[in-house]
C-alpha cells in the first residue's frame, strides 16, 4: 500500500481549463525514456520527438 500523499493543488483553481502545466515523469531505475542530456543539451530519442510533436 502506498503512503497517503499531500494534496498540492490550489484550492480554488479550475484544473479543467486550458493552460500550461508542469508534469513530472518518474521512471523505474531513472530510465531515460525521452532522450539524454549531453553537455547541457537535450538529445531526444524517437519517443522524445514524438512527445514534443504532441505539445
Amino acid at each position: 500500500m502506498l503512503p497517503e500523499r499531500k494534496n498540492i493543488r490550489l484550492p480554488y483553481y479550475d484544473y479543467h481549463t486550458n493552460g500550461m502545466y508542469f508534469v513530472t515523469v518518474c521512471t523505474k531505475g531513472k530510465e531515460h525514456l525521452f532522450g539524454e542530456v549531453i553537455d547541457g543539451e537535450i538529445h531526444m530519442n524517437a519517443m522524445g520527438k514524438y512527445v514534443a510533436r504532441q505539445l
